[in-house]
């Protein structure tokens, strides 16, 4: 492709773009396809000869775009915001035109010295303290991977690295039964295994018991088990559950513990004064993540990894091969040394571009209002008799259900299935469900960037007049 191709055929991506932001209210949200459909319409082998790029562009159309199911619509209101935005969007096609790999500071200063100053800003946004350091990893399950190891390293006075798990003891890991499945994956990953993640009881309001959580830490000290981390959850997966921080942190400090706290959706609402009461205990915690790609606007992938200890952190993931050797070294942050992959994305463009676009008020602004949707759905939802509420709405997230008088939970189970079913086929709204305790749990998410509160109220609609015609 010529330079002068590539600036005609990307002034019509340019658009093919803007349409479809425009219009993406008006795709089925879940796609229709049935599985194979996709893989079928594509040929078996590769072309042996060129292909135009219009080629391209027609296939995307008629091949992909009806297996795509549409997490940028206002009608999106399923498991978790995924957000993306103008701002990002363009920044994105800056970073894939640089196409820098942002390894270490020499092979793009610039990406290392932004994505320094962008984990400050966020410090600074969200009231996290003035000692943390951090890093901008690809997700929240690698973040918590490194979280954990680093723990891993710094229990067993870094040995595990150097002499295998076998050296390490019997570790423990501690989280909620709500916390994300990523903390089940990490266990099992870093060698501590998964008959070592002790899952601890919840409260009324789904968030961890501390009081269970220090009878499990003693037990365990007695059976010769050495405790080594705590996963705490803002804002879990299902519920969206606060965990208590102080006092988790008090009882992590008093034994010694690393307290790692996956804050992945629900820091975005640490921008809010009023929702720091989330981080109440922050001085007791070692490390925290959260996600702006999903639910600040930006563009995945993208999460904010800090630690109060980032040389326990490059210690346990440093490694110094001849060819990346540099003058710089030690002078400035290497970021290849503060996770698991080597080649990196020069990922704190998108977050800048987005935070100077919006700025701290509007970003602001468009977190209340959806957290204010929520609040409203809720409301609307207690009116209806044949409706119930099943966890507290802390957030952007409401868990309810249809319950019709005359029916045993089996039967209400099976029918909010259907009615789940039944709605997201329909492609008009997408919802997702959790279990509350063993009640199938309709769950929707008001954070999607452009939802309104009459796409809410569109969906309640749709909600209420399929339930009860199935009911």
């Amino acid at each position: 492709m010529t330079p002068d191709e590539f600036r005609k055929h990307a002034h019509s991506l340019v658009e093919w773009m803007a349409m479809y932001l425009e219009n993406v209210e008006n795709y089925p949200v879940k796609s229709g396809v049935k599985p194979g459909e996709i893989f079928n319409k594509i040929p078996s082998s590769p072309p042996e000869e060129p292909e135009p790029f219009e080629n391209f562009m027609r296939d995307l159309d008629e091949i992909i775009m009806p297996g795509i199911t549409h997490w940028q619509s206002p009608d999106f209101f399923a498991y978790f915001p995924a957000n993306s935005s103008p701002p990002s969007v363009l920044a994105e096609m800056i970073t894939a035109t640089l196409g820098s790999q942002c390894m270490n500071w020499e092979t793009s200063p610039a990406a290392t010295e932004l994505e320094e100053k962008m984990i400050i800003w966020l410090r600074e946004m969200t009231g996290l303290p003035s000692t943390f350091e951090g890093v901008i990893q690809d997700s929240a399950s690698s973040a918590t991977l490194a979280a954990i190891i680093t723990a891993r390293e710094k229990v067993t006075s870094f040995a595990v690295n150097d002499e295998g798990s076998g050296s390490a003891g019997r570790l423990r890991v501690y989280c909620s039964g709500q916390a994300h499945s990523s903390v089940d994956k990490a266990v099992k990953i870093c060698g501590i295994g998964i008959k070592n993640l002790v899952k601890i009881d919840v409260r009324d309001d789904f968030s961890m018991d501390p009081a269970l959580l220090q009878k499990a830490i003693e037990e365990d000290r007695e059976k010769g088990f050495i405790p080594c981390c705590v996963v705490a959850t803002i804002g879990t997966t299902g519920t969206t559950a606060v965990d208590p921080l102080r006092a988790i942190g008090e009882i992590c400090s008093k034994n010694d513990i690393w307290l790692h706290v996956d804050a992945a959706m629900a820091g975005t609402a640490l921008i809010l004064p009023e929702f720091r009461w989330m981080i109440d205990g922050k001085e007791y915690v070692d490390s925290l993540l959260f996600n702006p790609h999903k639910w600040m606007f930006t563009n995945f992938d993208c999460t904010a990894f800090f630690i109060k200890d980032a040389d326990a952190l490059i210690k346990t993931f440093e490694i110094l091969p001849e060819y990346l050797k540099t003058r710089t070294r030690g002078t400035v942050n290497d970021y290849r040394d503060w996770g698991i992959p080597l080649g990196r994305r020069f990922r704190a463009l998108k977050l800048w571009s987005v935070i100077r676009s919006y700025g701290t008020e509007g970003l602001q602004k468009k977190i209340r209002e959806h957290i204010g949707f929520a609040a409203r759905l809720k409301e609307m939802i207690l009116k209806e008799p044949d409706f119930e509420i099943l966890a507290p709405v802390v957030i952007n997230v409401v868990c309810f259900r249809y319950c019709p008088e005359g029916r045993d939970e089996k039967e209400l189970n099976s029918l909010n299935e259907k009615i789940n079913h039944q709605i997201n086929d329909s492609g008009r709204i997408y919802l997702s469900h959790t279990m509350v305790n063993g009640k199938y749990t309709l769950r929707m998410v008001t954070g999607q960037t452009n939802v309104t509160f009459g796409h809410v109220e569109k969906a309640w609609e749709i909600i209420k007049e399929n339930a009860r015609r199935l009911g």
